[in-house]
Parts: structure tokens; C-alpha cells; sequence
């Protein structure tokens, strides 16, 4: 009896799963879904033009990235401000990246120093908001912090440490905006500075020290009220 081949899905509906999730990333990115609300797949078939699997698609994507959740007999939805993985993705790059930074800062050579140099010049450079991308900081923007960051720890040397902060990175991109949205006041440019300064003055316990507080800072931004919520209820 001859076996059966499987046949993948038209080239026509993977570029349109490809659009409709390019499409839903990016309103997500930018805030044009509050968190906690709920990702209906009929209506953004409808919004987009595609059908529900073409949609359904999309949406198992997103929920892969981490940016959205797949709710048992409730279909999908935004994470919560409140979801525990935020913190416990915060727990985990605050006990890895501070000893990467230190191995970095330790057995970096002259060229990491350059990069380091340059991408905070590139970070420093970059506007952080771009009005017709949101309320949230620029993709060009996010993509230059990134970058920063990841090449601060480059200096390590160890592909795998470093797979490993890429996927803790992408994980908590959405959390990361969330936070800076819901404290204006945080001065990102002066801990940014401060990082840069210690690495290249090779001072690893300053710069743990500093990468830690950053991190922190971040993961508080999703726990304590701003201000302006706080004085529409007072």
C-alpha cells in the first residue's frame, strides 16, 4: 500500500499567517492591546481579511514568543501585568546576566571594549519614541538596546551563555516596554551610561552591581502602581 505524503499548507496562506502575525506582534508591541485583553480570533479574521485558520496560526506564533497566552476554553488573550512569568523571567536574568557581565568584563579584549563603545553611541543616539509607532518606545530604538546589551556580554566569549540571554531577551521584551510605559519618571539614559562606564573601566563588581539595579528596576515597573493610577484614585 503506498504511504501518503503529507502536503504543506498553500505558499498563499503561509504568506498571509506571515502578514496577519507580522500585524498582531506589532499592535501588541505598541500597546494597541491593553494587557489582559482578549485576542479573538473571529474578529481579527474579520479586521484582516483571512480566515480563522489563517488566524489561529498567527496566534499560536505569538503565544510561542511570549506575547500572548492560549487560555484553556477561553481562547487567547494578552498577558496580565500580574503574570508570574514576567517575574520569574526577571529572577532568572538577574541571577545569569550579572555573572555573563562579570566573565565579559573579565576576558574582554580591545574590540569588544570598541563595540561596547559603539553601541551605546548608536543606543544613546537612537530616538526612544517615534509618534507614529505608539505609546511604547521605537522598534528602532528597542533593536539599538538590544543590541547593547547583548554586546556588553559578548566580551564572555561562551555561544552558549549568550543563546541563552537571546531567548531571556525576546521573552521579555513585551514586559520591558510595559515597564518603561508605567515609569516615565526612570532615567534609562544614566543607568545605561553607568553600565558602559564600569565595563570599559573594567570594574566587574560595579558593573553586576549596576546591570542587577536595572533589572530590578524593570521588573518593578510591572509591580508598583504609577503614579498617575495612583492619583486618579486618591
Amino acid at each position: 500500500m503506498p504511504q501518503k505524503t503529507r502536503t504543506s499548507p498553500p505558499a498563499g496562506n503561509q504568506m498571509l499567517s506571515e502578514q496577519v502575525y507580522t500585524h498582531l506582534r506589532d499592535a501588541i508591541m505598541r500597546g494597541d492591546h491593553a494587557p489582559g485583553d482578549a485576542l479573538k480570533p473571529q474578529d481579527l479574521a474579520k479586521e484582516q481579511g483571512v480566515s480563522l485558520a489563517v488566524v489561529r496560526e498567527a496566534l499560536v506564533r505569538v503565544v510561542g514568543e511570549g506575547l500572548a497566552d492560549r487560555l484553556p476554553n477561553r481562547g487567547f488573550a494578552v498577558p496580565a501585568f500580574s503574570d508570574r512569568r514576567w517575574q520569574e523571567i526577571a529572577e532568572a536574568r538577574r541571577t545569569i546576566e550579572p555573572l555573563v557581565l562579570r566573565m565579559s568584563v573579565e576576558r574582554g579584549d580591545i574590540d569588544w571594549e570598541a563595540r561596547v563603545r559603539a553601541a551605546h553611541h548608536r543606543l544613546t543616539r537612537t530616538p526612544a519614541y517615534v509618534a507614529e509607532e505608539g505609546e511604547h518606545y521605537s522598534g528602532a530604538w528597542a533593536e539599538a538596546h538590544r543590541v547593547f546589551h547583548r554586546t556588553l556580554l559578548e566580551g564572555c566569549g561562551n555561544p552558549v551563555l549568550l543563546e541563552t540571554f537571546d531567548r531571556m531577551w525576546t521573552a521579555s521584551e513585551l514586559a520591558r516596554r510595559w515597564s518603561a510605559h508605567r515609569n516615565p519618571g526612570r532615567d534609562g539614559v544614566l543607568e545605561h551610561r553607568r553600565l558602559e562606564e564600569a565595563a570599559l573601566a573594567r570594574d566587574a563588581d560595579t558593573a553586576a552591581e549596576v546591570l542587577t539595579q536595572h533589572l530590578t528596576q524593570t521588573a518593578a515597573g510591572l509591580t508598583v502602581r504609577p503614579h498617575h493610577e495612583a492619583a486618579d484614585e486618591a
